[in-house]
């Protein structure tokens, strides 16, 4: 075997011919791909996983994990001079196609060496699935990929894990190729983690004062009707999320639908990959439709009616809750009555009983401007104008702030959007992979929905499967949203 050692993004290396035998390492395949697999799925990844490899019996894998527990970690301790302990975390992940496992560091406790064996048919970069390697910038967040490794057959890889490690195994562009690997840990002394700073939060504002004419000007008339409002808010204090179709008129929805076309908007790139990837409008590039839009959408008038489909205080003028000292039961109590232990259960149940934060606007800290710290406060809203493509996503991560919020998306541009793509929006209870609810892009559609402290989202990964679209639509890439989040 030939072994190649680099320094760069992070320290890696790169094993050809790792198992000695091509029979020995053909018969591993075939045992490998006999075991059970089960299908795993959540924010960072989409693939099928084995069970953990450290206690099988079937004689080649038994074989693999003693050369790797043995001769193999003697070799690694002396060639990366770390102190490796004599057991490993092995699994084994078939990627199919448009799986992936996006940009992450692998940092966990005492993980010192990760390894990956690829057991894979002749393989191209086109086919995706490579190994993608990121620098770091001086605050250790991800920067660009500046290498990629192809997987080969019987070639193993390994790299040191620390606070820059970040890498991603691309999404599978082949539809014929499955990309099979052995991979784990080797653990050792733990690193010190250096403290990441925090990141600057959007700014959350009040509202503009437009009044209720403004309404009219956009929206679906049977949305102003107040039994419909009556209607949207027994539904919404039952499941804590709504869908509002059609919501906007017609020729107002088609004008914004083409006002988003414009070249002359500028969209940025928003990272850093271990936390997000998509573009946002810079607001002061947009034509005045787009602008006026951004404006309703921090009207006063919207605050009022907001706080009508909901029952959240968004503005003073909406009924007030009678029980104010129970701070956490009133804002769990998306009905506006004094009934917290109920209208609690009520919202866990349905919207996941739990927050997070909206997924640029992630990284909001807990209280801020017309906050205070008891819960008596000024209604506050944030939000962005979206562009969502191939390739983009949001991850749930530490840094979310997590606090009660009503989420607003408007969807633009998603006709005949397939949810295999991905894109959509889901919710789930933090530390659980179990989806709570997902919101999928349609078209002139409002989805609200109520966020407790406990409930983290995320925007799925956009795949490949997402560009036959073309063939249908020709310019459109993939749609966009205005993505909102309003605080009593």
């Amino acid at each position: 075997a030939a072994a190649v050692v680099e320094p760069a993004p992070f320290r890696h290396g790169v094993i050809s011919g790792f198992l000695a035998s091509p029979a020995w390492a053909e018969a591993l395949r075939d045992e490998l791909l006999g075991l059970g697999f089960r299908r795993r799925q959540n924010d960072l990844l989409s693939l099928r996983q084995s069970q953990e490899l450290g206690k099988r019996t079937e004689p080649h894998v038994a074989a693999l994990r003693r050369a790797l527990c043995e001769e193999f970690r003697a070799w690694l301790s002396a060639v990366t001079q770390i102190e490796l302990e004599p057991t490993v975390d092995i699994s084994c992940a078939k990627y199919e196609y448009t799986d992936v496992l996006l940009c992450h560091d692998d940092e966990l406790e005492g993980r010192r060496i990760a390894f990956i064996l690829y057991l894979v048919p002749p393989w191209e970069k086109s086919d995706g699935g490579t190994l993608d390697l990121y620098s770091a910038d001086e605050h250790f967040q991800p920067q660009q990929i500046v290498k990629s490794l192809v997987p080969s057959w019987n070639t193993l890889v390994f790299f040191e894990v620390s606070p820059v490690s970040f890498h991603q195994a691309r999404s599978l562009l082949s539809e014929e190729k499955c990309r099979l690997s052995v991979s784990g840990w080797f653990h050792g002394p733990p690193l010190t983690r250096p403290a990441r700073p925090m990141e600057p939060a959007l700014p959350r504002s009040p509202h503009i004062p437009y009044d209720h004419e403004i309404l009219y000007e956009w929206i679906n008339v049977i949305y102003l009707d107040m039994d419909s409002q009556a209607q949207i808010q027994e539904e919404f204090e039952d499941r804590s999320e709504i869908l509002l179709k059609d919501f906007l008129k017609k020729e107002k929805y088609q004008l914004l639908c083409e006002a988003l076309e414009s070249k002359d908007i500028q969209w940025s790139s928003r990272g850093p990959a271990n936390k997000r990837h998509y573009e946002a409008a810079e607001e002061d590039s947009l034509p005045d439709t787009l602008k006026k839009f951004l404006q309703f959408l921090r009207s006063e008038a919207l605050f009022l009616l907001l706080s009508n489909f909901t029952g959240l205080k968004l503005h003073f003028l909406a009924p007030s809750d009678e029980d104010e000292d129970a701070e956490e039961g009133r804002a769990a109590d998306t009905a506006g009555h004094s009934s917290p232990k109920h209208e609690q259960e009520e919202t866990e149940k349905h919207a996941g009983g739990s927050s997070c934060q909206p997924d640029q606007s992630d990284n909001i800290p807990e209280a801020q401007d017309g906050e205070t710290q008891n819960g008596s406060s000024t209604p506050l809203c944030v939000g962005e104008l979206r562009r969502w493509a191939h390739k983009h996503y949001t991850l749930v991560h530490d840094a979310q702030a997590t606090e009660f919020a009503l989420d607003l998306l408007f969807f633009c541009g998603c006709e005949d959007w397939d949810p295999e793509c991905g894109g959509f929006t889901s919710y789930i209870a933090k530390g659980e992979d179990e989806e709570l609810l997902t919101v999928n892009p349609e078209e002139n559609c409002l989805a609200l929905v109520y966020r407790d402290r406990e409930t983290m989202k995320f925007v799925k990964y956009i795949n490949h499967r997402s560009l036959e679209r073309l063939k249908k639509h020709p310019n459109r890439t993939g749609f966009w949203d205005f993505s909102f989040v309003y605080y009593e």
